[in-house]
């Protein structure tokens, strides 16, 4: 099945259609990484609130820590004053810190979620809605491409010829021939095996022409 597997259909309209269909998916996708990007840096930008939250608990702490340090050498209470102001330099300053340390983390996984969810669904959607169709497509154009290997045989001309003449529609048929049904009683298969491979979207070589067989 490898060797006959086919991504893009030979008839050049189909390729053309197919291509820009699988170009449109891929714009899609990125486009929603795109958004998704955007909206994990708005989001992530909130992050300043409990950065600047924490860098003020800090600062209170430094700052006790300082006047802990200023204080130490005081005789007599001077340790004990010391160690009083570095505790509560650390139940205020420091637990203000650890709670501005906590709301940066949470935006910043807040973020990524939503820029993935952002991402993600809408590309899931997309991909349930599109990709089915064009797997569908691509096993179609191999098996088609297996088995219509020899299409110079004259009974599988016939047979081809058959298909197409009983299989589409007239309105397709009259792209080809003026006479489908015509065509097939006197054995002239050229423009009906022609229109049953467009329909499937391979080409194969032409053959010469044959006293039954008239030009398109």
């Amino acid at each position: 099945m490898a060797a006959h597997l086919k991504l893009y259909p030979d008839v050049p309209a189909k390729r053309r259609s197919t291509i820009l269909r699988d170009l449109a998916l891929l714009a899609l996708v990125l486009l929603f990484a795109w958004i998704g990007v955007k909206v994990h840096d708005a989001v992530n930008g909130m992050a300043v609130l409990g950065s600047g939250v924490k860098h003020a608990g800090l600062s209170v702490e430094s700052g006790f820590g300082s006047a802990a340090g200023a204080v130490k050498d005081v005789p007599f209470v001077g340790g004990s004053l010391a160690g009083a102001l570095e505790k509560a330099g650390q139940g205020s300053g420091g637990n203000v810190a650890e709670l501005g340390q906590q709301g940066e983390d949470k935006v910043h996984q807040l973020a990524l979620i939503l820029g993935l969810l952002v991402f993600l669904l809408p590309t899931i959607l997309v991909l349930v809605i599109m990709l089915p169709s064009r797997i569908r497509q691509i096993r179609q154009l191999g098996a088609a491409n297996a088995a219509l290997v020899d299409t110079h045989d004259p009974e599988r001309r016939r047979l081809l010829a058959m298909r197409a003449a009983f299989g589409l529609s007239y309105l397709t048929l009259l792209g080809y021939t003026k006479d489908p049904i015509g065509d097939l009683a006197a054995g002239r298969y050229d423009q009906l095996v022609a229109a049953a491979l467009d329909d499937v979207g391979i080409r194969r070589p032409a053959i010469s022409a044959s006293p039954a067989s008239t030009p398109r």
